[in-house]
């Protein structure tokens, strides 16, 4: 009798997050910033109809990166539970942390599990407060881990570059066109330039109303690009 093919716990959860992590890179990344008046989301996208940004529910916005199928289903299944739960207690009851606690769980059980492969995805769940301190910027790694960001934060691509350009652009100072040209100049680096039409810009406006979400046009985009 043969014996079977073994391979260790540890090797088998290393090639599932290499594999997760290459798929995801491969994909155009996405920057959310935080501003004194919204939080500004822009992510590198040249489609006009597949949307990688959307109102999840009030105030909060869904932004994926990586596989499109994949990110969207996700974003589906959480626009539905935003609305179960809205419906069931009320609409303030349903927030940013909750649904990203959703997420992360789904994200975790379909990486541990032996599945024929993990979601090539990150996802960015994003509340805008009354507040800049009230904001909340949720990042959902591929592996369900969960992060609290501050300020900014950068979804897939060469997200470690991508950073380094944000962090020594970014000030808290900023208004929303002032963010895009930050974000816009992050994403393309030394060697290229992106242009409007190649962006998707939301913005999640600290407005005080129930409804925060605001897709901009690409003359707007081009505008404040400059």
């Amino acid at each position: 009798m043969s014996m079977p093919f073994y391979v260790s716990p540890e090797q088998m959860m290393k090639d599932r997050a290499d594999y997760a992590r290459k798929g995801i890179a491969r994909g155009r990344a996405l920057v959310a910033m935080q501003t004194a008046t919204a939080i500004v989301i822009v992510a590198e996208n040249p489609s006009t109809t597949l949307r990688k940004v959307s109102e999840i529910y009030d105030r909060i916005a869904f932004a994926g990166v990586g596989k499109y199928n994949e990110f969207d289903q996700l974003r589906v299944a959480g626009v539905r539970a935003a609305e179960l739960r809205g419906y069931q207690y009320s609409r303030l009851d349903v927030d940013a942390r909750s649904l990203a606690n959703q997420y992360a769980q789904v994200l975790g059980d379909v990486f541990s599990t032996m599945g024929p492969k993990p979601l090539e995805v990150e996802l960015l769940v994003a509340e805008v407060g009354d507040t800049p301190a009230a904001d909340r910027l949720f990042h959902i790694l591929y592996d369900g881990t969960l992060l609290d960001e501050k300020r900014f934060c950068v979804l897939g691509g060469d997200a470690e570059g991508i950073a380094g350009r944000l962090a020594s652009g970014y000030r808290d100072d900023l208004d929303v066109d002032g963010a895009v040209r930050v974000a816009v100049e992050a994403l393309s680096g030394p060697d290229r330039k992106v242009a409007a039409a190649d962006l998707e810009v939301a913005t999640l406006v600290r407005n005080g109303k129930r409804r925060a979400f605001t897709r901009l046009s690409d003359d707007v985009v081009a505008r404040a690009v400059g």
